[in-house]
């Protein structure tokens, strides 16, 4: 795995503490707090992009509604194809749990 090297202890609090949050609010304010506006942006067009390549999209319609560069949907792919299967496993566990739709407002 890429994140190999970064493996410690700090690295295992931070994920246990992602673990910790329960809400989709909670989600939100956390987030707001550790990233700036484009890194969220650049998290969230990378999720999209390997959601839409799982679901069998075009590289165009992909260009087209998450604004994702030809490099970064290849990128993704190869992540999502030859990766550690996370997002496999992911979408998978989201079929299985309808979207509750909330968001903070």
């Amino acid at each position: 795995m890429l994140i190999d090297e970064l493996k410690g202890k700090a690295l295992d609090e931070f994920f246990e503490g992602l673990l910790t949050l329960e809400t989709i609010e909670e989600c939100y304010a956390f987030f707001d707090d550790l990233c700036t506006v484009n890194e969220i942006k650049t998290l969230l067009q990378r999720f999209q992009v390997a959601k839409m390549l799982y679901n069998n999209n075009t590289y165009s319609k992909i260009e087209t509604e998450a604004g994702a560069s030809t490099a970064t949907i290849s990128r993704v792919k190869r992540s999502l194809y030859h990766g550690n299967d996370s997002y496999e496993l992911m979408f998978g566990r989201m079929q299985n749990k309808p979207y509750s739709g909330h968001h903070p407002e």
